[in-house]
């Protein structure tokens, strides 16, 4: 990743100005898969990986965007004809402009060039580094104060209206939140959060599949879907339930048969997962890895089988994760249908376990799997050296 002196030479290879620096991370999530949008709890931790941002105002309403990952180069004005999406990266940047200024947040133009770690495609989040970096980066050349919870809401606003990904907050809230070695536990529905440390015993471990996933092709909103209408569905015997965040696994099953079957076991997916994670801050809370690991392993379970999400190589790397020394759980994470596998793992078995994992996992594949140990980083803020 360039460091701010690198940064600044590509920045004035393309645009005029002294910038301002910035940066925003991935995410991986450790529990808590898809019940963001049901108004769930999550636990994700933010990432080494991470999007960066070089800067400067503009005297007019143009923001200008080049990109050091493609080499692209695009713009908009923000006082010309209401921008459109463009079915591109642009996308994720734009749209976070336009709700900015919905929001009432008046923009000066710019000038942005960003660069990102964050692998494309793999479940970590790229799109909404790009959003948050993207977003604080205007704000603050515009002179507002930056609330961070905010930010991540009109990030995930950009995602839902303008590209057209029904995500729930969690990996803007991330994003913009995370605490430096700890996860944060999330309650989508009220956005209060408390960071939950990360034992020193063990370290977060993430396997990239190298199978690459679009979630804005309809899966995703499928899943979507389906919660909404067993909400909808339940309602009758459950009274003004808002989201499945409302329905106990009791109250599931003993409606069950209100619901088609593929509606209940989405739902299911969704009404276990939130209990998990509500189980597995306790158990962090309390040093507790190996009911952590538990939970992270009925985790993919429920997503393979209950909401299918999984595939066959990400579940021929949960398995070849979970059968090695010294791991604690492992499992799918981010939206699903590729992407990557987080594990947690002992400290002192992390280097055998990247070893082990790779080797049986291109036997088992054909894939070589992108390995890697992290610690948990802070949310977004300037970019010093």
């Amino acid at each position: 990743m360039p460091a701010v002196d690198l940064l600044r030479a590509r920045f004035l290879e393309h645009f005029d100005g002294e910038p301002q620096f910035f940066r925003a991370p991935g995410r991986v999530n450790l529990i808590g898969e898809h019940t963001d949008y049901n108004d769930g709890f999550v636990m994700p931790a933010a990432l080494e990986f991470e999007a960066q941002a070089a800067a400067a105002a503009r005297p007019d309403r143009v923001i200008r965007i080049h990109s050091l990952n493609n080499g692209k180069t695009a713009e908009v004005d923000l006082d010309g004809a209401k921008p459109e999406p463009r079915g591109d990266w642009t996308d994720y940047a734009f749209g976070v402009a336009v709700m900015l200024e919905a929001a009432g947040n008046r923009l000066s133009g710019a000038d942005i060039l960003v660069s990102s770690t964050v692998p494309v495609g793999a479940g970590l989040s790229s799109s909404a580094a790009l959003e948050v970096v993207v977003g604080y980066a205007l704000l603050s050349l515009a002179g507002r104060e930056v609330d961070t919870v905010e930010l991540a809401k009109l990030c995930q606003k950009a995602e839902n209206e303008f590209v057209g990904m029904r995500c729930g907050i969690m990996d803007q809230f991330i994003s913009c939140n995370g605490v430096v070695d700890h996860a944060l536990m999330i309650d989508c529905r009220s956005l209060a959060s408390r960071p939950v440390p990360i034992d020193q015993r063990a370290r977060i471990v993430v396997a990239n599949s190298m199978v690459h996933h679009a979630l804005a092709d309809g899966e995703y909103n499928k899943r979507r879907q389906s919660c909404e209408e067993g909400v909808r569905l339940l309602r009758p015997a459950l009274g003004e339930i808002r989201a499945l965040r409302d329905v106990s696994f009791e109250d599931l099953e003993e409606n069950r048969d209100f619901l088609p079957d593929l509606t209940y076991r989405r739902c299911r997916h969704i009404v276990t997962e939130n209990e998990r994670v509500l189980q597995a801050a306790e158990a962090l809370q309390n040093a507790d890895l190996d009911t952590f690991g538990r939970l992270m392993n009925a985790s993919h379970v429920s997503m393979r089988d209950d909401y299918e999400i999984s595939c066959a190589e990400v579940d021929s790397l949960v398995d070849i994760a979970q059968a090695q020394k010294g791991v604690f759980g492992a499992r799918m994470t981010g939206g699903g249908f590729g992407g990557s596998v987080v594990a947690l793992v002992e400290s002192g078995a992390v280097e055998s376990f990247i070893a082990n994992v790779r080797a049986a996992y291109q036997d088992a594949t054909g894939h070589i799997s992108e390995i890697f140990a992290c610690a948990p980083k802070n949310g977004v803020g300037p970019l010093t050296d």
